[in-house]
C-alpha cells in the first residue's frame, strides 16, 4: 500500500513536470522493487526519449534488458551509457557480463579487465572472471581469481562456493570441504551448500557424516528432489543399494516429471541385471522426454543386456536420428549393427 501511494505521488509529479529526470529514477526504482521489469522499462524508456543521455537511465535500461535476456538491447543500451561515461567500471563490468552471457571469452575477458583497471579492490569483478574461466573449464586459472576475489572479501559466500566447486572439479576435496564448511557456518540454512558437503564427504569416504549433511539438507526448506538424488549416489557408493533405490522412488514421487532420478534408478537396476525394471524406467523416461538421445542409447543397452538385438538396434538407431553428429552413438550403432547383420546371415536370429 505504502508503494501504491508513493507511485501515485511520482506520476502526480512527472505529470507536473515531464522534464524532472530524479522523478523518473524514483518511479523506476519502486516498480523495481516490486520486480515490474516491464514498468520500470516503460518510465525509463520515457526519460530517455526526454532526457537521450540520462546516464542513470541508460544503465538501468541496460540491466533491465539484461534480466529480460535480450542481450543485445541490453548492450546497446550499457555502449550508449559508456560514451557518456568510459570511466565508470561497471559499465564495462556490465558489458562483460554481456559477452560472457554470449559464452565470448575473449571479449568478456577484456571488459572485465578493462573493468579492474578502474577499480581493482571490488570482488564482484574477480569472482566474474573466475566463473568465466570456470565455464571455460580452465580450473586452475578460475581458483586464483577466487583467491583474489576472497583476499578483498573473506565472507564472500559467492567465491566461497564457487571456489568449493572448482576445488571439487580439480579432486582437491579438503579444501572444497573446508570452503563448503566456511559457508555453511556463515550461512547454515543453505541447502545447496549441505548438498555440497554430503557429496565431498561421500567422495572422501566418510559415511557418517556424509549421510548427516544429507539429512540436514533434507530437513531445511526447499526443494528435496536434488537431496535424494545425491544421497542415493552416496548411498549407492557405499554399498547400501536397498536405501539408495528408495531414495531414487522418493526423487521421482515429488518430481514425476523429472527424468534424472528415474534414469539414475534405472541405471542402478542395469547394474544389478534387473533389466526389466529398467527397461521400465528408461520407457517411462522417453514418453516424458521423447527426445533424449542419451535415454534411447542405455535402452538400446538394456535390451542388448537380454539379447533383444533387433531392439537394441532400433534403440540405437533411435539416438542417432536425434544426434547425429555424436560419433559415440555412431560407433555403437555400427558395431551392434554389424553384429545383428552377422547373427542374421548365420542364422542365429532365426
Amino acid at each position: 500500500m505504502a508503494n501504491d501511494k508513493k507511485i501515485e505521488e511520482l506520476i502526480l509529479k512527472m505529470a507536473k513536470d515531464l522534464q524532472a529526470a530524479e522523478n523518473y529514477h524514483q518511479l523506476a526504482a519502486v516498480y523495481a522493487e516490486q520486480e515490474d521489469h516491464d514498468k520500470v522499462i516503460s518510465v525509463l524508456e520515457s526519460l530517455i526519449s526526454i532526457h537521450p543521455d540520462d546516464f542513470q537511465g541508460l544503465v538501468g535500461l541496460g540491466t533491465m534488458w539484461f534480466y529480460e535476456k535480450d542481450y543485445r538491447r541490453s548492450l546497446s543500451y550499457y555502449n550508449k551509457a559508456l560514451e557518456i561515461n568510459p570511466k565508470n567500471y561497471l559499465i564495462y563490468y556490465n558489458i562483460g557480463n554481456v559477452f560472457a552471457e554470449w559464452k565470448n571469452f575473449n571479449k568478456a575477458l577484456f571488459y572485465y579487465n578493462r573493468a579492474i583497471d578502474l577499480n581493482s579492490t571490488n570482488p564482484e569483478i574477480y569472482n566474474a572472471i573466475a566463473l568465466l574461466y570456470q565455464d571455460n573449464e580452465e580450473y586452475i586459472e578460475s581458483k586464483a581469481y577466487y583467491e583474489k576475489a576472497l583476499s578483498l572479501d573473506p565472507e564472500n559466500i559467492t567465491a566461497l562456493v564457487d571456489m568449493g566447486n572448482v576445488c571439487f572439479k580439480l579432486f582437491d576435496y579438503d579444501t572444497a570441504l573446508e570452503l563448503y564448511k566456511k559457508v555453511f557456518v556463515l550461512n547454515p540454512d543453505n541447502k545447496i551448500v549441505a548438498i555440497a558437503i554430503g557429496n565431498t564427504l561421500t567422495l572422501m569416504k566418510e559415511r557418517k557424516q556424509a549421510y548427516n549433511y544429507f539429512e540436514k539438507a533434507l530437513t531445511m526448506e526447499g526443494d528435496n528432489y536434488k537431496a535424494y538424488i545425491c544421497y542415493a549416489i552416496a548411498l549407492s557408493e557405499f554399498q547400501e543399494y536397498d536405501m539408495a533405490v528408495e531414495m531414487y522412488k522418493r526423487a521421482v514421487n515429488i518430481s514425476p516429471k523429472e527424468i534424472n532420478a528415474q534414469i539414475l534408478l534405472a541405471n542402478l537396476y542395469t547394474n544389478f541385471n534387473h533389466i526389466d525394471l529398467a527397461k521400465n524406467l528408461y520407457k517411462e523416461t522417453l514418453r516424458i522426454s521423447p527426445n533424449n538421445a542419451e535415454t534411447y542409447m542405455l535402452l538400446g543397452n538394456a535390451h542388448y543386456l537380454k539379447g533383444e538385438i533387433e531392439d537394441a538396434v532400433a534403440s540405437y538407431r533411435s539416438s542417432i536420428n536425434i544426434e547425429p553428429e555424436n560419433d559415440e552413438y555412431k560407433l555403437v550403432y555400427l558395431q551392434i549393427l554389424d553384429e545383428y547383420i552377422e547373427k542374421k546371415r548365420s542364422g542365429a536370429l532365426g
